[in-house]
């Protein structure tokens, strides 16, 4: 996520502060994002980035996108499979959200919810 993104103006106006806010909303949230769009349908890893990318306006590294779907299935929010790939490329490994993984955005919502009651009570 860039500030350009969030605002339509130049990153040269935005604050150090407001620039590691965008990181922490981002990049260190990437499960979130990664949960969201698989509420939606499954995925492989590279098209889970490419949807990131496209969809929220930021591109993850590719070894912390899989990083963070490896910490999803340790912690049973997500599942994987492989799909056979008739057409004589590597097969793939897709990605589905599990229950949990939906108990997990639910919890995420709340949370996200009290935080902006509280901090942008008066903004």
């Amino acid at each position: 996520m860039t500030y350009e993104h969030l605002t339509g103006e130049s990153s040269n106006k935005s604050s150090k502060a407001f620039k590691r806010l965008t990181k922490k909303i981002s990049i260190d949230n990437l499960w979130i994002y990664i949960l969201r769009l698989l509420q939606e349908k499954e995925m492989y890893g590279y098209e889970l980035k490419e949807s990131i990318k496209k969809r929220f306006g930021f591109e993850p590294a590719t070894v912390t996108s899989y990083t963070i779907l490896y910490k999803l299935e340790k912690d049973n929010l997500v599942v994987s499979y492989v799909k056979d790939n008739p057409e004589g490329r590597p097969d793939r490994k897709y990605y589905s959200i599990t229950k949990e993984g939906h108990n997990a955005m639910l919890k995420a919502k709340e949370l996200f919810k009290k935080i902006f009651d509280q901090v942008f009570d008066k903004t």
